[in-house]
């Protein structure tokens, strides 16, 4: 990765035309071919830009940066304040904790924290429409279908009303009842969940992870 200090213009013309005016910004060329323009505010997101497959010209004070696509980036260089470049190498990507598929798979293992007595059917039970995150049977016998979200949000009660649709047409598995698990189960959600007999189930992720006496709360 090259990162370049400057003063400079910046022109895009294409699709659109964009004019940067005179002013000390990051240029960033990275391995992949991209070339970016930053400020030192707006966050993240950079000022302009070109995606890769690309081509970086530069000639005297001026870099032109051609996409396949027949767009151009030109960069007018006033001064150079820093040029240094850097080998990143290759990034093994981001790794997250605590998204959903962690977290059905500890509730697949501690399926009391749903509810007592409960024992595994399997995870990702398929139906016509996808898969039900955690089937379960009851020590009475009942089927309980469980939908995991970080944040159970009306969408998750509509897909589990699907889900429970279908199920309830199995005579080897009905009757079955749902179950939404979730860290945060947002309150118009649990007002439908209510008037539709879905229970919701708040789970504590670090608690489940710990292993250190998770408590079931019920809404």
């Amino acid at each position: 990765m090259r990162l370049v200090i400057a003063t400079c213009e910046v022109d895009y013309a294409g699709r659109l035309s964009a004019h940067l005016p005179k002013a000390t910004r990051l240029l960033l060329v990275k391995n992949d071919g991209s070339v970016l323009v930053h400020s030192d505010s707006g966050s993240y997101k950079p000022l302009n830009w070109m995606s890769p497959p690309c081509t970086l010209i530069e000639k005297d004070d001026q870099w032109t940066v051609k996409a396949k696509s027949g767009d151009s980036l030109i960069i007018t260089i006033h001064e150079i304040h820093s040029d240094t470049s850097h080998e990143l190498g290759i990034d093994p990507g981001l790794t997250k904790d605590g998204v959903e598929a962690h977290l059905q798979e500890l509730l697949a293992a501690h399926l009391d924290t749903i509810g007592p007595g409960l024992r595994l059917v399997r995870r990702e039970y398929p139906t016509p429409i996808g898969p039900v995150d955690i089937l379960a049977r009851s020590s009475e016998g009942g089927t309980v279908a469980v939908e995991v979200k970080r944040v159970v949000e009306i969408s998750a009660v509509e897909q589990l009303t699907r889900y429970l649709d279908l199920l309830n047409r199995d005579t080897k598995i009905a009757p079955v009842r749902g179950v939404l698990a979730g860290n945060v189960v947002k309150a118009q959600a649990r007002t439908l969940a209510t008037d539709r007999g879905i229970r919701c189930v708040v789970t504590d992720y670090d608690e489940l992870r710990g292993l250190t006496d998770p408590t079931e709360r019920l809404f």
